[in-house]
This record gives C-alpha cells, sequence and structure tokens, in this order.
C-alpha cells in the first residue's frame, strides 16, 4: 500500500487565555487509506471537531497548532500559509458541515453556489460547470437534477439540503472529505440515506472520510475504523466491529455499552459517572480516571500510552499490568 491519504503524527492544538494555555488536542495521531471511513467518536468535548477543523486550517486565535504534523498524501499542510491552506480547502479536501445552511448562502440558487466552486477549483467553462454541478446533484441523489439547480436553498427539505453540501464537497474531486456530524439534524430515514451514500463515494470514488459524530449506530453503520476520543487523546483505536462488539478501554466499553440492542436478553444500559473534564481541569495520570471503575493508583498519576492489543492500540494501564487485571477489563 502507498502512502495513508491523511496522516496525523503527534497533533496538539492549545488555546492561549488568560488562564494559561488549555490543551484541547493532545498527542493525537491516526492514518486514514485511500477510500476508507475513520470513525471519530466521542462525548462533546473530546476533541473531535477540534481535530478535523486542525486539519483543515480552521483554528482560529487564540487556538493555535502546537505541535505534530499533518500529512495530505505525504505532503505536510500544518505548516501552509493562510493562503497555501485555502487552496487546500475545497480543492484537495472537502468539508460537510452539521447545519446545512451554514454552508450554503440563501441569496444564491444552489447552482450559482455549485458552480462558482467549481470554476474557482477547476479550468472549466461556465457551461462545463454547470455541466458538472448537474452531475454532482444527480451523483448525491438530487431528482430532476436539471431543474432544481436553479432553486434555492430553502426550498429543498433538510437531507436534500445536507445532500447539495456534499454535492458542494465533491465539486473538485477532493483527496480527503472531513464529514462534522453530517446527519445529526436529520431525521432517522434521511440519515440512513445520507449514511449510504457516503459510504458509496468512498468506495466508487476511492474518497478517504473522517466523520466526525457523537452516534455510535452512526459508526457503526458506515466506518471501517473508528478512533474513541476522550478529553483530547485517543483513548482507543481500531476496526469498526472490534470496538463496537469487543471494547478495550473502559470508556468505549461505557460508551457501547449504552447503545441498546434488540438481541439477547434485556440488560439495564450502562452509565458512564461523571461528565467530561473541563480543559482547565484535566486530571493528571488517565482524564478517564475519576469515571473509570477499574481505576488504580497508577492511573491518577501516570498518563497511558497507546499499547498494542488484539491488533489495535488502546491506551490504558489495564493492558501493561497483571493478566487478571486485563481479564476484568475484557470480560467487561
Amino acid at each position: 500500500m502507498g502512502a495513508p491519504v491523511l496522516s496525523v503524527r503527534n497533533l496538539k492544538v492549545e488555546f492561549v487565555t488568560r488562564r494559561g494555555v488549555l490543551k484541547a488536542i493532545d498527542d493525537v495521531s491516526f492514518d486514514i487509506e485511500r477510500g476508507e471511513v475513520l470513525g471519530v467518536v466521542g462525548e462533546s468535548g473530546a476533541g473531535k471537531s477540534v481535530t478535523g477543523s486542525a486539519v483543515i486550517g480552521l483554528i482560529d486565535p487564540p487556538g493555535r497548532i502546537a505541535g505534530g504534523q499533518i500529512l495530505l498524501n505525504g505532503e505536510r499542510i500544518d505548516n501552509m500559509s493562510p493562503e497555501q491552506i485555502r487552496k487546500v480547502r475545497g480543492k484537495r479536501v472537502g468539508m460537510i458541515f452539521q447545519d446545512p445552511l451554514t454552508s450554503l448562502n440563501p441569496l444564491y440558487t444552489v447552482g450559482e453556489q455549485l458552480e462558482e466552486t467549481i470554476q474557482t477549483h477547476t479550468n472549466l467553462t461556465r457551461a462545463g460547470a454547470r455541466k458538472r454541478a448537474v452531475d454532482l446533484l444527480a451523483e448525491v441523489g438530487i431528482p430532476a437534477p436539471d431543474r432544481r439547480i436553479d432553486s434555492y436553498p430553502h426550498e429543498f427539505s433538510g437531507g436534500m439540503r445536507q445532500r447539495v453540501v456534499i454535492a458542494l464537497a465533491l465539486c473538485a474531486d477532493p483527496e480527503l472529505i472531513i464529514a462534522d456530524e453530517p446527519t445529526t439534524a436529520l431525521d432517522v430515514s434521511v440519515q440512513a440515506q445520507v449514511i449510504a451514500l457516503l459510504k458509496r463515494l468512498g468506495r466508487e470514488r476511492g474518497t478517504a472520510i473522517m466523520l466526525v459524530t457523537h452516534d455510535m449506530g452512526v459508526i457503526a453503520e458506515t466506518a471501517d475504523r473508528v478512533a474513541v476520543m476522550y478529553a483530547g487523546r485517543i483513548a482507543e483505536i481500531g476496526p469498526v466491529e472490534k470496538v463496537v462488539r469487543q471494547p478495550l478501554h473502559p470508556y468505549a466499553q461505557g460508551l457501547m455499552g449504552a447503545i441498546p440492542t434488540l438481541k439477547g436478553h434485556i440488560h439495564r444500559l450502562t452509565q458512564i459517572p461523571g461528565s467530561m473534564p473541563r480543559l482547565s481541569a484535566i486530571p493528571p495520570g488517565c482524564s478517564f480516571n475519576p469515571r473509570c471503575p477499574f481505576a488504580f493508583e497508577r492511573c491518577k498519576v501516570d498518563r497511558p500510552e497507546a499499547i498494542a492489543r488484539y491488533e489495535h492500540p488502546v491506551a490504558c494501564h489495564l493492558y501493561d499490568q497483571s493478566s487478571a487485571k486485563v481479564e476484568v477489563a475484557s470480560d467487561r
């Protein structure tokens, strides 16, 4: 295999405030291969969206990338100038935001917005850009695209608007798409359609997709691999079927245990006590230790590094200790 489409290495993102420097992302590393969907999951405040924003250079002051590297097909992009990174956004990296109305200008037709984006990033004429815009609308499932291209955003339903945003992200045939909570505002049936669309795009176009969400159902249906984030770090990362069915990290176990199931006996859903720590009050050692039922003394003083266990990394001291402790976590 060649180089990953996206390679993030030891990424650190900080926010400088009057109360000091707050670490939003602390030493995060992952790869996304061509045609692969990486799901990034965790509670609000885990650092999912900040990671996606860092990749496309949208960390505004007082935020800053304080360390690490971001490589797009082997080319480093985290140290590019604002002008250089603007050329990368839209052309090489597409973005799908949670609320399509924030991505679409209500004063212009869908066609005008698509055509402008296409002409910005390609050498197509206006006529060629319009034809490509119609083709993109058809690809994302907009009915009668040659007619709907002249409609305004308010004339589309929420699900159709999200499809238009996906078409916008595809205008320049990007190498990577970052989808930040793309199904949150949609009803369940439309969610399923958007999920199927993202999976098809990855499979047919070979586009790498970073899917940011808090919805484990979306992850299970869409992703090839999943990264579980907690307090700005990756707690566990691996194949989606492994992490969903046999999670290793106690936080991942809590997330998966909170998913209702129709199979087997009915048990009480898992509840994770407490809440995500504030950036100004992240505890020493393992940041999850105040909420972890398996925490022991080392967890309170020593930050765990990723340990390869059952073919995927997990950042937990339980897997660096006696086999008895490991079995307690694995059998949960």
